[in-house]
């Protein structure tokens, strides 16, 4: 859809509706003091943070689930049809990561054609603009690090006119690879250091891969259900919407300047 006084895609709510006060089992509440398992904020484990990485699939956008789904049964014989464009994103990521990471030509045009067309159907969550406009006067720096394709990528900054609200941005075709490579050549390429760095995730294949690379890992809660099952898998924090990450980033770096015990 698009706003026809900007030209832009629309902003849109994202679906779970939760507030603060919406009990969940991890951090996921600064202003309503929630704390980890064991007893205290897992926010206050963060070093100080640099950077934050970030997968538009589900983090900035809901993206449907068919074109993913297509991609798959047309180029991997993988015939499932998901009910989240999440769970189908990751889902095809995990085939393209077993098939060595890259297309071939023929192949690349199809699964391009598609992801650009499920781009053409997002809304970028409203919480998305606040957020970055605050991370960046807080000197955050901010990445792109997907397994979308480049065609897919820039059609996504350009509907939304994020092309200036990144440090970098990497997709499957210029770092080479899918799953946690784009995360790794953004770290690499910057010179950051993963404890200092935010990757923020929703399932958990995202997850699993934020801590194989031994960064902080804060699911993006954008179902409670959800969001319950994730918390299991011991992510760093959690948050309900991105207008709370510039706190929890002022709180790591208030705790990092606390002494050690």
């Amino acid at each position: 859809m698009r706003d026809q006084a900007s030209g832009l895609g629309r902003l849109t709510s994202r679906p779970n509706e939760l507030s603060s006060e919406t009990p969940i089992p991890l951090s996921s509440s600064l202003s309503a003091g929630r704390t980890g398992a064991r007893g205290k904020s897992s926010f206050l484990t963060m070093q100080t943070i640099h950077a934050v990485l970030f997968e538009p699939v589900g983090c900035l956008a809901e993206f449907p689930a068919s074109e993913f789904d297509q991609i798959s049964a047309h180029l991997f014989g993988k015939n499932v049809v998901n009910s989240s464009g999440s769970d189908a994103y990751w889902q095809l990521v995990r085939l393209m990561n077993k098939a060595g990471g890259k297309l071939n030509p023929p192949n690349r045009e199809i699964a391009e054609r598609l992801e650009v067309q499920a781009v053409d159907q997002v809304e970028l969550y409203e919480d998305v603009l606040p957020a970055f406009s605050e991370l960046k006067n807080m000197g955050i720096q901010l990445f792109v690090a997907s397994s979308l394709s480049g065609a897919a990528i820039r059609r996504f900054l350009e509907r939304f006119a994020l092309q200036d609200s990144f440090s970098a941005v990497w997709n499957c075709d210029n770092a080479g690879g899918v799953e946690k490579v784009p995360l790794a050549k953004a770290m690499e390429c910057a010179s950051l250091q993963p404890e200092h760095v935010i990757t923020l995730v929703d399932t958990s294949e995202s997850l699993a891969i934020a801590q194989e690379l031994g960064t902080n890992s804060i699911l993006m809660i954008n179902d409670y259900e959800q969001g319950r099952r994730l918390a299991s898998y011991s992510p760093t924090g959690g948050i309900v919407s991105l207008r709370e990450l510039p706190d929890a980033i002022r709180l790591a770096a208030e705790s990092a300047k606390l002494p050690r015990r």
